[in-house]
């Protein structure tokens, strides 16, 4: 079973359905969730967690009509507005919507920064540890590693998941894994998991991008197999959706049999509590 950890999809920016003003999507041409059945099938994927897209807002109306629809193959982490004041309150039944999986949290932003370094997102972390929501959370530096594991420590029943491996977005190669070690450090937390989503956008080598494996070899080791989600966000891959695939079936010698069952889907699936049916 192989289950991508994090795709994008979204619909074009209309009067009717506006988006806000925010950042530019990965392609320039609306991708829609029977576009992306069509990129899983041929590329071999069987299931993926729709992550809705910063741009289009706070709206998980897509992703959730399209697990409504393919309730096998399709399930979502969705966004939250959370200066609205029914956002404590919506934790409580947020697994109750169809399809909803729990939450993500992108720290992307100068004020959602701020909140999460000055601490006043403590309502949240503590509603979703209550309610048993798990939370995905992108933070752009290792350097900010370090506020996820407080977290951590203070919610010991929160699973958390580290997206991309909290790798800064514009470094590649070596420069993109130097400050790593401060990631490693929270392997020492048993509610901690992490995405190794999109890695050959770190690489400016061609594929199988083997420049980056022996850094993702020390992610491997400090987590193990069973908190590592493969995933690829989809529609910025610098490679084909197959590559993204094979560079962890065929390509990372060190990976055993079962190591690959795990890292490919059933890890995800069982810290998400998704129960996808057996192939």
């Amino acid at each position: 079973m192989i289950v991508d950890s994090q795709v994008h999809i979204w619909a074009a920016d209309t009067p009717e359905r506006p988006w806000p003003a925010r950042h530019k999507p990965h392609r320039p041409e609306p991708f829609s969730s029977s576009d992306l059945l069509r990129e899983m099938d041929a590329a071999g994927v069987d299931a993926a967690v729709i992550v809705p897209p910063s741009w289009e807002g706070e709206r998980n109306d897509l992703g959730l009509e399209a697990a409504r629809l393919h309730p096998h193959r399709f399930a979502v982490m969705g966004r939250m507005d959370t200066d609205a004041p029914s956002a404590p309150g919506a934790l409580k039944s947020w697994r109750s919507q169809p399809g909803m999986l729990g939450l993500r949290l992108a720290f992307n932003t100068p004020r959602l920064l701020s909140m999460l370094t000055e601490g006043r997102f403590e309502w949240l972390w503590t509603a979703a540890e209550e309610a048993g929501v798990p939370v995905m959370v992108r933070v752009q530096h290792h350097a900010l590693a370090h506020h996820i594991d407080a977290v951590a420590g203070r919610h010991p029943g929160l699973r958390l998941v580290m997206d991309h491996l909290a790798m800064p977005m514009a470094l590649k190669d070596d420069e993109a894994f130097a400050e790593i070690d401060k990631l490693l450090i929270l392997s020492k937390r048993p509610n901690i998991a992490v995405k190794a989503s999109g890695l050959p956008y770190y690489s400016t080598h061609p594929y199988p991008y083997k420049n980056i494996h022996a850094h993702f070899r020390r992610v491997y080791d400090a987590f193990g197999p069973q908190r590592i989600f493969w995933g690829t966000d989809l529609t910025k891959l610098s490679c084909t959706y197959r590559q993204a695939v094979t560079m962890f079936t065929e390509e990372i010698p060190w990976f055993t049999r079962e190591d690959k069952d795990w890292i490919m889907g059933r890890a995800l699936c069982t810290w998400l509590d998704w129960k996808l049916p057996a192939r």
